[in-house]
């Protein structure tokens, strides 16, 4: 594996620092990693290693039985989510690995605390499951549009803030949880500027194949960038912790948006004691029976 550890940790946002993401490339990453100045064909050789340590890793992920993984994607539109699943989960098996993409809530989710309906698709054990989004939107679009929250939205000024920092302290309480319980949460904000933004979302209007991706709501989002941008920095600062902290990957550039989420997934899930579970007495005593059977025809 060509990608230093280094620049994994490079990626991390310290915990009880702020995110500073105005500060944070979007278009590049240290060069000492060997591609990452624009050789293409290495840096989709690395993505190409990660995939094959991915799928090695969920199958002891699955043998063992003691961790799962959680995996949260977070970014603007069109900053490459969909992309990213697609290329570095590509080897994974789908028995033991769910994807889920969240819409506006329903009806019957509303009526429940907002953590609820995301508890409903937690990965069990052996298991990864990857939010296409995921409880961070609780605290950013609905604080980009706070008439969401209807009849909760809290007064204004000092009650309005300590609503959102509590929601914080709900988050990180919940993820501390998983983590004690052996989730593995794994946090990636694909970090795309402006400009490589419109540049996409005017690719999807001039592409026939794909209007299907473009919606008029994109735009109206384009317009609250910088209420947006605030409010991730403020969300990623305030939850990046040690069981869990947020890694900011730059996205303007696919093909190395990939191989380093590929690196940031790979990483967390060597860090998890997994090993294949030795069969016991009686275990072996029926393998080796099984073995003469098979043997004898």
């Amino acid at each position: 594996m060509r990608l230093p550890r280094e620049l994994v940790r490079e990626l991390r946002v310290t915990p009880g620092r702020a995110a500073g993401l105005a500060e944070r490339p979007t278009d590049r990453i240290r060069t000492r990693w060997p591609g990452g100045g624009g050789a293409r064909q290495l840096v989709e050789e690395d993505l190409a290693e990660f995939v094959q340590e991915l799928e090695h890793a969920q199958e002891l992920l699955y043998a063992s039985a003691t961790n799962s993984v959680l995996v949260v994607l977070q970014a603007q539109d069109a900053a490459g989510k969909d992309g990213t699943i697609k290329h570095v989960m590509s080897g994974l098996n789908p028995q033991g690995c769910r994807v889920y993409a969240f819409k506006q809530p329903s009806r019957e989710e509303l009526t429940h605390d907002f953590l609820w309906r995301y508890q409903q698709r937690l990965p069990a054990r052996g298991e990864i499951a990857i939010f296409n989004r995921s409880y961070y939107e609780e605290v950013l679009v609905v604080r980009v549009h706070p008439e969401l929250l209807g009849s909760s939205l809290p007064g204004p000024g000092a009650a309005l803030e300590r609503f959102w920092r509590r929601r914080f302290q709900d988050i990180n309480a919940f993820e501390r949880h998983l983590h004690r319980q052996g989730t593995r949460v794994v946090k990636v904000f694909l970090h795309v500027s402006r400009e490589e933004q419109r540049l996409r979302l005017l690719e999807r209007l001039e592409d026939r194949q794909k209007w299907w991706k473009f919606s008029p709501g994109d735009l109206a989002e384009r317009r609250l960038w910088d209420s947006y941008q605030r409010c991730y920095e403020e969300a990623i600062t305030a939850t990046s912790t040690s069981w869990a902290p947020w890694h900011v990957v730059p996205a303007d550039h696919k093909y190395q948006l990939r191989a380093l989420v590929g690196g940031v997934v790979v990483e967390a899930i060597s860090q998890l004691d997994m090993r294949l579970p030795p069969p016991d007495g009686p275990a072996r005593e029926e393998m080796a029976r099984a073995r003469k059977e098979l043997l004898g025809g």
